[in-house]
């Protein structure tokens, strides 16, 4: 027998078997043939193997829109990945705004409080930024990868035993049937014989799936170690935040208090402001038609006394010209007031160095 008879012949014998259980699963959902029920045990074993798949599956999409809201960013990296390829590095969401905030805060001036406060906010949105970069990162190989993993292994071997072991359930109460159906004592021999393979085929694959299937508890305590991966990233996460906003929070809380720049306003008189320590512009200081109310007593008191005061640099700062005195941060230096000098600035002392400096850079000391 040649190889084109041998394909022929096996060809046939597998659309005779597809024929078979065609006919099989037809009469029983027609209810004209008797069905083998899987045994209980097997039974709740497929129920909580196909639970399990349904579920995380619902988790892992879920946790993915959580990490990645833009579907179109999930999309490309979905592509890039079944492409094995990198995706090109973008900024996110905070990085970006964070590049906005100091880019107009460059624009605006380093030295006035709005351009430093943008700055200041700019770079904690960026520091946020990249705590988002570390959670996804970490989210997505110790929890989203194991649960891909499962979906795409491991339940792909169990639906394709679990397939095997629906064939050969048809092809059991096939040979039934057709034993039931058998007249003559040789055709009953053969269909015996038939019934005995097809027992045994049978059996054997349902073993192999329950085997199989009671690994799902294996996975269910795995995927709990990979949950407890995935709240220490988001606790590590959150963490960084609140301490990076309240750090910020600190830097913003020594800005003026009282700090207009509306171009179209000709008299404005704010409500004065009662946080402690910070530094806000001269009493009553009239310029250009713009009225200041009373500032904050630490500097007002440099201001009414000629006497000097120690202040701490809170951040550095460049100095533009050579009236003015570049400063680092956290260092101490002498400041004082001089008359008609602008509002928003003091004269600093370091040695024999002298020099304007930007009172939103400073932190007056008792």
């Amino acid at each position: 027998m040649n190889i084109m008879d041998f394909n022929v012949k096996k060809l046939a014998a597998d659309a005779g078997t597809f024929l078979s259980r065609a006919v099989q699963f037809t009469e029983e959902k027609l209810g004209q043939a008797e069905k083998t029920e899987l045994d209980a045990h097997l039974e709740n074993l497929l129920s909580k193997a196909e639970c399990t798949k349904i579920w995380t599956e619902k988790i892992m999409k879920q946790t993915e829109v959580l990490l990645q809201p833009n579907p179109n960013a999930r999309i490309e990296e979905f592509v890039y990945e079944k492409l094995d390829r990198k995706a090109p590095s973008r900024l996110n969401n905070p990085e970006l705004l964070g590049q906005y905030m100091i880019d107009a805060g460059t624009e605006f001036g380093p030295g006035t409080a709005y351009g430093n406060a943008l700055i200041k906010c700019g770079e904690t949105q960026k520091r946020i930024g990249t705590a988002d970069r570390e959670l996804i990162q970490t989210s997505a190989l110790n929890f989203l990868t194991p649960l891909r993993n499962f979906i795409e292994g491991d339940y792909k071997t169990i639906a394709k035993e679990r397939k095997l072991l629906q064939n050969k359930r048809l092809d059991l109460d096939a040979a039934k049937t057709r034993l039931k159906k058998a007249k003559a004592a040789e055709t009953r021999n053969s269909s015996e014989q038939e019934l005995r393979i097809t027992q045994s085929e049978f059996d054997r694959q349902a073993e192999i799936t329950r085997l199989l299937l009671e690994g799902i508890s294996s996975t269910h305590a795995h995927h709990l170690r990979c949950l407890n991966d995935f709240v220490e990233a988001q606790m590590t996460y959150y963490a960084q935040c609140y301490q990076y906003m309240l750090d910020l929070q600190k830097q913003l809380g020594s800005f003026p208090s009282n700090y207009l720049c509306n171009n179209n306003q000709t008299s404005v008189t704010p409500t004065p402001s009662v946080l402690p320590n910070v530094i806000g512009s001269s009493a009553m200081a009239v310029t250009s038609g713009l009225v200041i109310t009373s500032p904050p007593s630490n500097l007002s008191d440099v201001k009414e006394y000629s006497g000097s005061r120690k202040a701490r640099v809170l951040y550095d700062y460049d100095a533009a010209n050579s009236t003015e005195l570049s400063l680092l941060a956290d260092e101490v230096i002498t400041v004082f007031s001089v008359v008609g000098m602008d509002s928003d600035w003091l004269m600093g002392e370091r040695g024999n160095q002298k020099g304007k400096v930007p009172i939103t850079y400073l932190e007056l000391l008792n």
